[in-house]
């Protein structure tokens, strides 16, 4: 039976670029499972697919746009990949 991997990584906000400390867990097949900011001042974002981070000083309305951004970005990363396949 595998276990559960606990990976310490470093992302920046998804606003600002502020770089912070992540503690990510991923399951055997390498899906996120949780994550947790280990420095002060951010904040894990609830997506499943990825750790995403941003500092606590900024607006829900500042990490909703930022979020759609990246999201569209994500998506024509994906749709890149797909062609080259």
């Amino acid at each position: 039976m595998s276990e559960n991997k606990n990976v310490i990584e470093m992302h920046g906000c998804i606003v600002c670029a502020r770089t912070f400390s992540v503690l990510a867990v991923y399951t055997p097949d390498g899906s996120l499972l949780d994550c947790k900011v280990t420095s002060s001042g951010g904040h894990c974002l609830p997506i499943e697919q990825q750790p995403l981070v941003a500092c606590d000083t900024h607006t829900a309305e500042e990490i909703e746009n930022a979020f759609t951004r990246w999201q569209s970005r994500n998506g024509t990363e994906l749709a890149d990949e797909h062609k080259d396949e």
